[in-house]
């Protein structure tokens, strides 16, 4: 028996379909991507064992898959693991939701689409699975989606924990689990084949009673709504409609009692409709009586609404800062609809002036983008952002960021400065920036204040480039930077930071001395000069906040919020006599993403984002793939000094102002160049080529919904180092025409691997490839 996993990362863009192709074809499925543009990403991870059971999870983007004709075996099992799919066989084309089954004969005309990016399950068995057994294997002619219930339910729910166990189960369990499936699919086969004719499954049956549960999950929160009244909508008879129902298992009163109660379910444990009563929620979804609602509830679920709701709370209360999580609780609620929650921007109407560039570069305007409350967006990506400001390939642009962690010492980093006390403006009335993050506005379930969602970084933008097209690649580079210096007339001119040793910080569980667990705060001054370098002011361990609008925040669970200066006990002397060399850079530049809703800006990925390189500074460039229509750069987290890892869960964080050259290389005129094939952050500095590996280079597209929280749960080193020995290696074979052995040789014996960040959701593992080895 094999595990193996597999990455279209690891090939060039002209190698990703054939390699793809080839792990569908042990599965007996071949697939046709639905365009250039997203068919080529996908991941799995598959087991198989010799004498033919093989299961595999895996997420790709939309396509259409269809049979890979071979001998007569079991059919096929997939199943959908997010938003459905589309089943067309001969008939009309049916929907197959989520989590349901579809049994796929070997040898037939049918295809299943996929409309978006995806996530499904996919179990393979052979005759020979059964050990020499005589079997009688059931003919199968057309596709079936297999009812949920019985059997099916079962081997769905074995799926999915194989699925999600595939690289830590023993070989004596792997032996245990795949017996199980051959046997649950050979009886629910025989089951659903047997019973074909008799099911309602396919043809011009199936799509009425689409449209017919369409029909009820509209009319869902109507209390009046009866067989008869769907019927006549349908144009066909009530015993009819019971007819069909009774194809599938079920009668039209229960299915209706069973989708409101699992509306009332949803409804009861979403954060977001916390404000609404019990009561409120039954009777939006057609329940007539509370009472009656309460025992169908507690009979169908085992607790009282109340007591679920109650449960729901403290459950995902319990998944907040205290037990360590950053990112989004692994059921939180899903996105907000950017076009109703994210900041509505005006474009900004800044004056182009003429500026020189470096000798041999083209002529371009220079633009100027100041930090305050319009121009930023707080702890969040995403494609809807209405740009505040077009610029063409070629302009420069300066660029004002802030530090999300100024209020550590608002004296010394806000006061007395309109752009940064506009953006830090929280008074009881309210903050000069609401949404702070991704996730619900009422944070309250989490342990957080309004707007405190998931994700920390203030980032200036976003900038539209224009022309910019997925596919193309985008270089950024920076020619100055320069720190932020105070505007508080006591301290004018002066220039400080802040660093955070916090929950989420690496170190978290290691301590030696009391109190366990703790977190600090250090404020430094910097000097800059021709031997930059910061020095500690001062030190101070956290003590519970109370914000403005009255949250009390026990741990560094936000950064913003500000600190009283009372209620700390400064530590002076900290650090004493040590100078800190200066590696000024931005934590944070990076397009939009291509997915849809709000993004979490603290796990980086394919777009760039969070990246936490201090090499990403003067004079450095990086290529970012470009994923929707003017590329939307946003720039942002400045730090003045980092060491590789960023060990406690920050920099030392100062709000700088930089100047960028910003280029636009069209995906036609690629080929040949060191940033062609790109599908990761590419870093270029004047000595190397530095290559970004994550421990989920596209976390997104890989967990799916949850991929907000799975992430911080499933990061590793091993990973991270994985995915940047793959992208070192096709970086060499492609861009410089090497052999797989000559790369992997040249990469043992010359190539740097560093830890980035081990504090970011998706940890980071960087490859340093000098560019003195090709100096010939």
């Amino acid at each position: 028996m094999s595990i193996h996993a597999f990455t279209s990362e690891s090939y060039s863009e002209n190698d990703r379909i054939e390699a793809w192709q080839d792990v569908l074809g042990g599965f007996g499925l071949r697939s046709a991507p639905m365009s250039a543009k997203h068919g080529e990403h996908a991941t799995a991870l598959s087991r198989a064992s010799l004498d033919g059971v093989a299961l595999m999870r895996f997420a790709a983007g939309p396509q259409v898959f269809s049979p890979l004709p071979r001998r007569a075996d079991l059919p096929i099992a997939l199943m959908p693991a997010e938003d459905g799919a589309v089943l067309k066989t001969g008939g009309s084309p049916q929907t197959v939701p989520a989590g349901r089954i579809i049994l796929l004969p070997r040898q037939s005309d049918w295809h299943v689409t996929f409309h978006r990016d995806m996530r499904a399950i996919v179990l393979s068995v052979t005759a020979e699975s059964f050990g020499g057994r005589k079997i009688s294997l059931p003919e199968c002619r057309d596709a079936i989606i297999v009812a949920s219930g019985g059997l099916a339910d079962v081997l769905r729910s074995t799926l999915e924990a194989a699925s999600e166990s595939l690289e830590n189960l023993s070989s004596d369990a792997w032996n245990a689990i795949r017996l199980s499936l051959a046997e649950m699919l050979l009886t629910l086969s025989r089951q659903k084949l047997s019973t074909a004719p008799d099911t309602v499954g396919i043809g011009t049956q199936a799509a009425l009673l689409h449209r017919i549960y369409d029909a009820i999950e509209r009319k869902l929160g109507d209390p009046d709504i009866t067989p008869a009244r769907i019927a006549q909508m349908e144009g066909i008879s009530e015993r009819y409609l019971q007819k069909l129902f009774e194809g599938t298992g079920d009668n039209f009163t229960h299915y209706l009692r069973e989708r409101r109660l699992q509306r009332c379910w949803a409804d009861l444990a979403n954060a977001a409709e916390a404000h609404r009563s019990v009561s409120e929620i039954a009777f939006s979804c057609g329940f007539s009586d509370a009472a009656h609602f309460s025992r169908s509830f507690r009979d169908r679920f085992g607790l009282s609404p109340r007591a679920f709701r109650q449960q729901e709370i403290k459950r995902l209360s319990g998944l907040g800062v205290r037990a360590g999580q950053r990112g989004w609780p692994q059921d939180a609620i899903a996105q907000l609809r950017p076009s109703r929650h994210a900041p509505k921007i005006a474009p900004v109407e800044l004056e182009a002036v003429e500026v020189p560039l470096p000798q041999g570069s083209q002529p371009a305007h220079h633009h100027h983008l100041p930090a305050d409350a319009a121009h930023v967006h707080w702890g969040f990506f995403s494609r809807s952002l209405k740009p505040l400001i077009e610029i063409v390939s070629g302009d420069t642009i300066t660029v004002e960021t802030l530090t999300q962690h100024a209020s550590d010492d608002p004296e010394r980093m806000i006061k007395d400065d309109p752009g940064a006390e506009s953006v830090f403006r929280w008074t009881r009335e309210g903050k000069g920036v609401d949404r702070r993050g991704a996730g619900p506005m009422d944070a309250s379930i989490y342990g957080r204040g309004a707007g405190e969602g998931f994700g920390v970084h203030i980032c200036t933008g976003p900038i539209a480039v224009k022309g910019a097209e997925p596919g193309d690649v985008l270089e950024v580079r920076i020619l100055d930077m320069a720190p932020r210096p105070s505007r508080n007339p006591d301290l004018e001119g002066r220039i400080f930071g802040s660093s955070v040793a916090a929950w989420w910080g690496y170190h978290y569980d290691e301590f030696l001395s009391e109190p366990k667990p703790r977190e600090a705060v250090t404020i430094y001054e910097i000097f800059p000069g021709e031997e930059p370098y910061a020095q500690a002011l001062y030190s101070y361990r956290w003590q519970p906040q109370r914000d403005p609008s009255g949250v009390l925040h026990q741990t560094y669970d936000y950064p913003g919020v500000p600190v009283a200066a009372e209620t700390v006990r400064r530590r002076h002397n900290v650090l004493d006599g040590i100078r800190i060399p200066l590696r000024p850079h931005f934590g944070v530049i990076g397009v939009a993403p291509r997915e849809p809703g709000l993004v979490d800006s603290v796990p980086p990925a394919y777009f760039g984002g969070n990246l936490d390189n201090w090499r990403l500074g003067k004079g450095a460039a990086v290529y970012l793939p470009v994923s929707v229509p003017e590329a939307l750069l946003s720039i942002g987290d400045p730090h003045a000094a980092q060491g590789d890892g960023e060990l406690s869960g920050t920099a030392i964080e100062c709000s700088m102002t930089g100047t960028f050259h910003v280029v636009l290389h069209k995906k036609a005129d690629l080929a040949g160049r060191p940033f062609a094939d790109l599908t990761y952050p590419l870093i270029e500095t004047e000595t190397d080529w530095v290559l970004t590996g994550f421990s989920h280079p596209n976390y997104l597209a890989e967990f799916g919904a949850k991929g907000q929280s799975e992430v911080y749960a499933k990061s590793s080193l091993d990973l991270a180092m994985k995915d940047a020995f793959r992208k070192v290696r096709r970086f060499l074979m492609n861009t410089r025409g090497l052999s797989e052995d000559e790369a992997i040789a040249l990469i043992s014996a010359a190539v740097d691997f560093g830890v980035t960040q081990v504090v970011d959701g998706n940890w980071g593992v960087h490859a340093i490839l000098s560019k003195r080895l090709f100096a010939n």
